[in-house]
């Protein structure tokens, strides 16, 4: 059991938690959500014991212990990485160390060695004698080879010191899990590892993420961050997203009889509690599903930005051609003859084992940096919007968002008077004072929302997104993607955010240092199809 009672946070002025009671049940995964600044990250953090809220406690069972991601990649430099891992588990190590104090006493009684004995044997409960056996495992799993366990920490690669923490907070079967971000820097079969551990997990598990397929996968609950009351919901995020919708329409169509809006909503339940037999947690999620009755949905309170992309015209028959497309870095190859051609209605996700590859290529064909050898040729008719991984040179001037969005106003526009600007500020959520706001004290979110508006402002008939969905919000990755669903032009992507691509790309290109792969599949499907992972292996051998 771990229960907030009365918890309540300020920093001056500004209250993040008033009054916050809620009890995290056994059994269940709880989706921490909320817009950026909420405080999701420092409620877990009060609930760890790492911040003390101004007023109220934390509660956990007797003798459960607690286990919470650690952020800090610097805090075990000088720890072998295998120990990093077993130091999750502080008790059994402790136990460990004052068992070993008493064998390497010279001058331990006879006393001392039934204490250590009585030691050995609570060590062995806790699973001491299979620990490192254990941890070399789970370091395997989440991606981390042999080869790196005997390592400092100091001398790992910094996306691999992600995976040990990650590693640690899951070491030892915690009774209590906090996960904050814990897809952050993992690959796509990594994730899916984790996805299927935790929908095994029997414990409480609290997770902050903004990968809406993850949460789907792993939470039978959400627990809500609004107006700063924090309340939890039965579901996964889509349930909660999508019944918060209805919920909104229901309030606002006075037309419809109340009957009519009681029967949506009890339909709309038994549909997702149908569909909740197809998970991994189905046994729980169907069960508390069953159970929700129609007076627990509530409509949402928080703000969608509007992603619209107009096109002036349509794409012609020439859209994008490839060929030969190769490139290399400091030796290692990121892709290699790469040929093909982009189609009308197409909506293509590029995939990659090397994070490098994709951005690239991406940069190549918008002419920002060179291919070593091929060609590419782009359509008379089209008209692209980029959204590049790296966005820092767009924001060097301290430019009002004003007048940092009117420089990109393009030559068929004879109208950009202020109103024209606000109304595209707007639409990403800049609203009255915003627009005065100078760009080089912007967040990353608010950064993103900056180029998203430039985007829209183009007029494109073809986008070209390099990880959309980093620095965004859950409501702005939302729209982000029912944006790209409904755009009726070309879209090419890469993305760490499995239901972007799921719901967008209709065809996935995996550039890899042998060649491509190419398939005209959603995302599911190319990961599930069992040719598709032999060529793949293949392919990076």
């Amino acid at each position: 059991m771990l229960s907030a009672k009365n918890i309540t946070l300020a920093y001056g002025k500004r209250v993040l938690f008033d009054e916050v009671n809620i009890n995290f049940i056994k059994g269940n995964c709880y989706g921490v959500i909320g817009a950026n600044g909420t405080g999701k990250s420092t409620f877990l953090k009060i609930l760890s014991g790492e911040i003390e809220p101004n007023k109220g406690n934390v509660e956990i069972g007797k003798g459960e212990r607690l286990s919470f991601l650690k952020q800090n990649q610097f805090e075990f430099d000088e720890y072998t990485v295998l120990n990093t891992v077993l130091m999750g588990h502080k008790l059994m190590m402790e136990v460990m160390q004052a068992k070993d104090a008493i064998y390497m006493d010279p001058d331990a009684t006879e006393d001392d060695y039934i204490k250590a004995g009585e030691l050995e044997a609570e060590f062995g409960e806790m699973g001491g004698y299979t620990a490192e056996s254990d941890a070399a495992t789970l370091l395997g799993s989440l991606g981390v080879k042999e080869e790196f366990h005997q390592s400092l920490m100091k001398d790992i690669p910094g996306n691999m010191k992600v995976r040990v923490l990650l590693a640690q907070a899951l070491f030892g079967n915690p009774d209590i899990l906090l996960l904050d971000e814990p897809t952050n820097g993992l690959d796509i079969e990594t994730i899916g590892w984790l996805e299927n551990f935790l929908a095994d997990y029997e414990n409480i598990v609290l997770v902050v993420s903004h990968d809406r397929h993850f949460l789907d996968t792993v939470c039978t609950h959400v627990a809500d961050v609004d107006r700063q009351k924090r309340k939890v919901f039965t579901g996964n995020y889509t349930f909660w997203y999508e019944s918060s919708q209805l919920m909104a329409r229901q309030i606002s169509d006075k037309n419809k009889k109340v009957e009519d809006k009681r029967q949506a909503l009890i339909d709309f339940i038994a549909r997702f509690s149908a569909n909740a037999s197809k998970s991994r947690q189905a046994t729980a999620r169907k069960k508390a599903l069953e159970k929700l009755t129609i007076e627990e949905i509530e409509p949402s309170n928080r703000k969608y930005p509007g992603i619209i992309f107009q096109p002036l015209r349509d794409v012609g028959n020439q859209i994008l051609n490839i060929e030969n497309l190769s490139k290399s870095v400091d030796g290692r190859t990121l892709f290699c003859k790469a040929t093909f051609s982009v189609n009308k209605g197409e909506k293509i996700a590029f995939l990659s084992k090397d994070p490098l590859a994709v951005t690239n290529f991406f940069e190549i064909i918008n002419e920002n940096i060179k291919a070593d050898e091929g060609k590419f040729e782009w359509g008379t008719t089209i008209t692209k919007a980029y959204l590049p991984l790296e966005n820092s040179s767009f924001f060097t001037e301290g430019l009002s968002l004003m007048d940092w969005l009117r420089q990109f106003v393009p030559a068929h526009v004879t109208d950009a008077d202020e109103p024209f600007i606000r109304g595209f500020l707007g639409k990403m959520l800049f609203s009255g004072d915003d627009i005065a706001k100078k760009t080089n004290v912007l967040s990353g979110g608010e950064k993103v929302r900056c180029m998203i508006s430039r985007m829209m402002l183009q007029n494109p008939n073809l986008i070209v997104l390099d990880q959309p969905t980093n620095h965004l919000d859950l409501e702005s990755i939302q729209s982000f993607n029912e944006g790209c669903q409904t755009f009726p032009g070309i879209v090419l992507l890469t993305s760490h955010d499995h239901t972007f691509i799921q719901t967008v790309a209709n065809r996935i290109i995996e550039l890899t240092p042998k060649g491509i792969i190419d398939r005209l599949m959603t995302f599911d499907e190319y990961m599930e199809d069992k040719r598709v992972q032999t060529l793949r292996e293949e392919m990076y051998s």
